[in-house]
This record gives C-alpha cells, sequence and structure tokens, in this order.
C-alpha cells in the first residue's frame, strides 16, 4: 500500500500518560481460547445497489445507510457494469434492511468531488459529510457539510470553512470533530484537527498534529478522543500515529508508544462500551498491518493480531470485530491461517481476545489501488461493506454489498473416490470441502440411496482435511454411492455416483494369486447404472497410493 512517508523532526517532552506495548499489559485470556465462539453474521451476502465506483466512508442512523465515495452513478443488484444506471454524484442514500435505494440524493461536486468522512450525530438527526469538494446540493460549502436526515437537505447554516480534505469525523450531542489534510478552519490555524459546535462555528479546542488525521473516536463517558493518522509528532511531543486528546482543549491525554512501528499508519478507530478498537496499515519492511484492542479507562492494551495486509476499517457488533483488508499470514493470531499467496479481505474476530472466527466472506482487490474493502457500518442488524471491489464471494458485485442473519448458502458438495476394497469391505475417501460461515460440515453417505453413514468433520479453506468411510458389504456384490454435506442449515446437492464391484476372495490356484480389488465408475446424478467391465479390467480402480496422489493434485486453492 502507498503510504505518505512519515517525517521526523525535534519534539519536546510533556507530562502526559505514556502506556507502553508490554505482555504484561495483555490479557491472561490470550494463552488459551475462550469456550464458545460468539456468533457471526452470515457469508451469504444480500442483493446490493452497485456504485460505478469507489466506496470511501459509510454511515448510519435511522434506519438508512449513507454511501460516500467517488462515483457519477449507481445501477441495481445484478446489473452489469454500464447497464440500468442511475445517477447519484458521490452520495447515495439506502434503506438499511432491504437495499433499497432511496430518494436523498444531493450531488457533491467541486474540488476532487469525492466524500471521504461521514458520521450522524447522536440522535440520528444530522449526518455530518466530509471531503474534498465546493458544493453539496446547491449549496457552497468547503469541504464539509452537515444535512438533516429527515428531509435530505443541506444544512445551510452549517458551513465550517475548512482549508483541505477531510478524512474523519466524529459527534456528540454538541460537537463535531474534524481530522483530516486541512490546516485552517475559518481562516484559523487549526493542523491536521479542528471542532465545531453543531451550527458550524470553531470552537477553542486545538493540537498541533504534523501529519493528516486518517480516524477519530469520541469516547464521551471516558471524556477521551482517540486520534489515528500518519502523525509523529501531537502538541510537540513524539507520538507515532495514535493519541488521545481531551476533547474540550485538545491537551494530550495518552500516548501509545511501542504499538506502532515506523512506516505505520492507523487508518481506522472504533469502539464498543469498554474497549476502543485500532486498524493499522503499512509500507515497507518491519511495518504492523493489524488490529489492537484497548481499555476506555485507562487506554492500556487488551491485545493485538499479528496479522499482515493493511486494514481499513474495523466495527464491533454483538461480540465480534468485523474488519475490512487484505490479511495474508495470520498464522500466529489464534483461529488465523499461514501465508498462501491470496489476501482474505474480510475478517471477524472475538472482541475479548483476538481470535479469529470461521467467517470468510470475500471481496476481489478491484479498482484502484487494489485495496478491496474500506469501510464498514451496522444498522438494522445488517453489516454494510463499501470499498473499491468488483467481485464478491468471486460473482461480480462492485463497489458495495451487505451481511445479514439468514445463512443460504449450502457446502460444495465433494467428489467421492473409492480407496481400497476388499471382499466384504470398501473404503471411501474424499477431500474435505469448506463453508465460508461454518467450521464444521456434516458429511452423509448413501447406499443405493440408503442413508449408511454419517461424519463430522472441522475445515477451513486452508485446511480441508482427507476422509474415509469403511462399509461392509457382500462380496461380489455391486453398489452405488453418493455423499451430501450439510452445515445444519443448507444442503449440497449429491455428489455423483460412484458405482462399485466388491471384490471375491482369491481363488486357490498353482499360480500366484493377484491382489483383490473391486471397480469403480464414477456417473453423474440421474445417469443411468451401466454394467460394471470385467474385474480384469479395474475400469477406474483407484488405490491407496493413486488416491494420495489424486486428492494432493486436488488440494489446491480451491476457494
Amino acid at each position: 500500500m502507498r503510504l505518505r512517508k512519515l517525517r521526523t523532526k525535534p519534539v519536546t517532552r510533556a507530562a502526559v500518560t505514556v502506556l507502553v506495548c508490554s505482555t504484561a499489559l495483555l490479557d491472561a485470556s490470550l494463552a488459551a481460547a475462550a469456550e464458545g465462539d460468539p456468533a457471526t453474521l452470515s457469508a451469504d451476502p444480500l442483493a446490493t445497489w452497485q456504485p460505478e465506483g469507489i466506496v470511501w466512508s459509510l454511515a448510519a442512523a435511522n434506519g438508512v445507510v449513507y454511501v460516500g465515495g467517488t462515483f457519477e452513478t449507481v445501477r441495481p443488484p445484478g446489473a452489469a457494469p454500464g447497464q440500468q444506471q442511475v445517477k447519484r454524484r458521490n452520495f447515495a442514500a439506502f434503506d438499511a434492511k432491504t437495499g433499497k435505494l432511496l430518494p436523498c440524493a444531493p450531488a457533491f461536486t467541486g474540488h476532487n468531488h469525492t466524500v471521504r468522512a461521514m458520521k450522524a450525530s447522536p440522535d440520528g438527526r444530522v449526518l455530518y459529510v466530509g471531503g474534498s469538494f465546493g458544493q453539496a446540493g446547491s449549496e457552497k460549502v468547503a469541504n464539509v457539510t452537515a444535512i438533516d436526515t429527515k428531509t435530505c437537505a443541506v444544512i445551510k447554516q452549517f458551513k465550517p470553512a475548512v482549508s483541505a480534505t477531510v478524512r474523519a469525523i466524529d459527534a456528540t450531542d454538541t460537537t463535531v470533530y474534524l481530522g483530516g489534510d486541512f490546516g485552517k478552519v475559518g481562516g484559523q490555524a487549526r493542523p491536521r484537527i479542528a471542532a465545531v459546535d453543531r451550527k458550524g462555528a470553531l470552537l477553542p479546542f486545538k493540537a498541533e498534529i504534523d501529519q493528516p488525521v486518517r480516524a477519530l473516536s469520541i469516547a464521551t463517558k471516558h471524556k477521551t478522543l482517540f486520534v489515528g493518522g500518519d502523525f509523529e509528532a501531537v502538541n510537540g511531543q513524539s507520538v507515532r500515529s495514535l493519541v488521545a486528546l481531551n476533547p474540550t482543549t485538545g491537551a494530550t491525554l495518552f500516548t501509545y508508544p511501542g504499538w506502532f512501528p515506523a512506516q505505520s499508519s492507523v487508518k481506522t478507530i472504533a469502539r464498543d462500551d469498554t474497549r476502543f478498537f485500532v486498524g493499522a496499515e503499512g509500507h515497507g519492511p518491519g511495518i504492523y498491518d493489524g488490529r489492537i484492542a484497548g481499555r476506555l479507562t485507562n487506554g492500556t492494551m487488551v491485545w493485538k493480531d499479528t496479522c499482515f495486509g493493511a486494514t481499513q476499517s474495523v466495527v464491533p457488533f454483538k461480540g465480534v470485530l468485523y474488519s475490512a483488508s487484505h490479511a495474508h499470514n495470520c498464522s500466529e493470531t489464534p483461529g488465523g491461517f499461514p501465508e498462501r499467496g491470496d489476501r482474505q479481505h474480510l475478517l471477524a474476530q472475538s472482541v475479548d481476545d483476538r481470535r479469529i472466527l470461521h467467517w470468510f466472506p470475500d471481496t476481489n482487490g478491484g479498482l484502484g489501488e487494489e485495496v478491496g474493502p474500506r469501510a464498514l457500518v451496522v444498522s438494522q442488524g445488517h453489516l454494510w461493506v463499501g470499498g473499491e471491489f468488483t467481485k464478491v464471494n468471486d460473482k461480480p458485485q462492485q463497489g458495495l454489498t451487505r451481511f445479514g442473519d439468514t445463512d443460504t448458502g449450502a457446502p460444495k458438495v465433494p467428489a467421492l473416490k473409492l480407496d481400497s476394497a476388499q471382499p466384504g469391505k470398501v473404503t471411501l475417501a474424499w477431500r474435505a470441502t469448506w463453508d465460508r460461515d461454518d467450521a464444521v460440515l456434516t458429511y452423509r453417505i448413501y447406499r443405493d440411496g440408503k442413508l449408511v453413514a454419517r461424519k463430522t468433520e472441522r475445515s477451513t479453506y486452508w485446511d480441508m482435511p482427507r476422509m474415509t468411510y469403511t462399509d461392509t458389504v457382500a462380496a461380489g456384490s455391486r453398489h452405488s454411492y453418493r455423499i451430501e454435506v450439510t452445515d445444519g442449515t443448507n444442503t449440497s446437492a449429491k455428489s455423483a455416483a460412484l458405482d462399485v464391484t466388491v471384490p471375491k476372495p482369491a481363488q486357490r490356484a498353482a499360480a500366484p494369486a493377484a491382489t483383490p480389488g473391486g471397480t469403480a465408475q464414477q456417473r453423474s446424478a440421474g445417469e443411468p447404472q451401466t454394467q460394471p467391465a470385467p474385474e480384469s479390467g479395474h475400469e477406474q480402480s483407484w488405490s491407496p497410493r493413486e488416491f494420495a496422489e489424486a486428492a494432493a493434485n486436488e488440494a489446491g486453492d480451491v476457494r
């Protein structure tokens, strides 16, 4: 990922609390996974409209999800690029539950005509919008504005004059915090961060930050404003990427030395009732790309994962931390996966102990920098994902998708093979399949249409074990085997039939007897059974070694 090179400058020391990264600060629960994982949402995407461009920001209020970015039109679910387009200039609104496109559509134009940050007021009455634009609807503005969520009208009285791009917004009942690239607000010096009231008037809050601010999160109860970005200095003190400020004055409360190495930047901050969560990206060797949880009460670290692949957004929901990134090599994080050369763009983790949960919907990298997803928001029990991707779960879907509670996807059925056959005994084998939101799958084996066995196995896309089943049958008999797999909610179709002729006992003869062997023939579901070839032909017969070699060839990236 391209990052602005961080600058080094002389700084002075201040009397603030320094929070050192130490294993002594981590929860003891990291030593072992807690019993029982929190439930995740389904990994099956719901039908969603598609912006023809990049989504940079998402916000929600009163059952509506607002989408901001760089795009000129949106198109319906399933429509190909350029088809059935509806004009929406860098801003669109959707029903959070149904996904329906709503008429709220002020155009954001001028400057770089892009929306980069949005946040609703706590009461949901106002949506604050920031970015690089000079006009919102018919109103002349300067990189930030406010929208009445009931009428969708731009609030004319709210007109802070921000000198450059706004990249982060958070709000209380009385105050709106802005972060970004700017140096002035209303003609007064406010380097990279400022606070205005609900009418847009500049407040005395002031902090000196040397590089762009990319993330803000206000914890009103704890009187703390968390600030993340590219910076190396805050209020004259050496501070890398993350700082906690007094939300009234801008004075430094906490710094976090050791949390982030050089060339790493905080891109996202979110919180729940007790913890704050930070996501980072870096460029070059020795960087940090993962997620960290800290305590709201005192800022100390709770956990830190070790995944690579820059994190763009995080959001906690019902005990799960969802994140947008392009994760790879999470091998040192509980529940994580090894380096495989590919990328996992969406993750779920336990908010308590960093464990990666079995929830693996995915996108591609898509347009622009090919980062994939860039923004997350939860509304009405649905997780909305925006970014620059053009595929979701390997199917075309551009810029926007969403996930709910309903599990609709059945696991992919494996292919049965004959592992070995002896008089009176047949051993079948298959490679376990995997499911995006269920780790444990049940396999049902049918002989001649009758269920004869169930086997349960845990699998992931990076670890699909070989499985076998041995059936006791009469020597010389002929049988047809099929398999299906279920995640407990959805069941696959049955596999193609594997027709097996069970060998007879070897006959005594003067010459040495040949090794007993069965015959196997695969046919697709519905295809009539044919007369097996004579045993001497051994049509489609598989030895254990042959099967192992074939299974190894099949065991590549099947995601």
